[in-house]
């Protein structure tokens, strides 16, 4: 005879992970996307991902090279990202929750909360956003209209100017939240966190900062080099950020992702 399976737990639960368990889920999805995709365009589609506009010597791909330039790395890159949104943007509410739950006295509290939730979120649309519509797909198309036509805009490259400035944001809101709440210094833990919180959102700016220089160094200039020592520095952009994002092991290593029934007196 067919047997009702029955729920974990007596209380009714039915599905129950540690939160630790969905950090290293939600990062090693595009940290695994990332690697397959360089190491794939090296090895098998090399003059292609390190052609220049110039036709300088380069040796690594930049990363919208490697994501979006052929197959199979678009398609894995794609599967990843795709993946691991649906976490990052449980992981945003979770924050929220947490920083509403904080008590700190000073009046502007509230809109920085409400500001980093909302670069959070920001930061995982144009991730999403770059990461379906690839720099080889929309580049100098035009709408259509005859003599009033257009470029369409680039919106590979708007979509990650907008995740640049919303995940540098985060960061920097993430670190001015944790200080204004003391949170740094109230376990191991949490003072741990904080720490590599405030040195990943430096080592991120200031890896950005060199990547830009180098950047518009390479399109003036176009020495041999230059757009390789600037794709090393976007893989380190990219690292940086998903480490930074990998610090909710320590903010939530005792918290768990529980489906449970409702108790039957709270059901509507």
């Amino acid at each position: 005879m067919f047997q009702v399976p029955m729920p974990l737990d007596r209380d009714g639960t039915l599905f129950r992970l540690r939160f630790t368990t969905l950090a290293v889920g939600t990062v090693c999805c595009p940290l695994f996307g990332f690697l397959f995709c360089v190491i794939w365009s090296l090895f098998f589609h090399f003059d292609e991902a390190t052609a220049t506009h110039c036709g300088v010597p380069n040796y690594l791909p930049s990363i919208s090279a490697a994501i979006g330039g052929a197959t199979p790395e678009r398609y894995m890159w794609r599967f990843c990202i795709g993946v691991h949104s649906a976490p990052r943007f449980l992981v945003a509410v979770v924050y929220w929750n947490h920083y509403r739950s904080c008590h700190c006295p000073r009046p502007g509290y509230p809109r920085l909360c409400k500001a980093a939730f909302a670069l959070n979120l920001l930061e995982n649309v144009a991730l999403l956003l770059l990461t379906y519509v690839s720099s080889s797909e929309n580049y100098c198309e035009f709408l259509p209209g005859g003599p009033l036509a257009a470029p369409v805009p680039l919106i590979h490259e708007n979509a990650f100017i907008l995740f640049i400035a919303a995940a540098l944001g985060h960061m920097f809101l993430t670190c001015v939240l944790w200080r204004m709440t003391k949170k740094h210094t109230v376990s191991p833990e949490e003072r741990k966190s904080y720490k590599w919180k405030l040195w990943l959102f430096l080592f991120n700016l200031l890896a950005f900062s060199v990547a830009v220089a180098f950047y518009f160094r390479h399109n003036w200039y176009c020495e041999p080099g230059v757009y390789t020592v600037f794709a090393l520095l976007e893989y380190l952009v990219v690292l940086s950020n998903m480490a930074f994002h990998m610090t909710a092991w320590w903010d939530f290593g005792n918290k768990e992702l529980v489906v449970s029934a409702q108790p039957e007196d709270k059901r509507f």
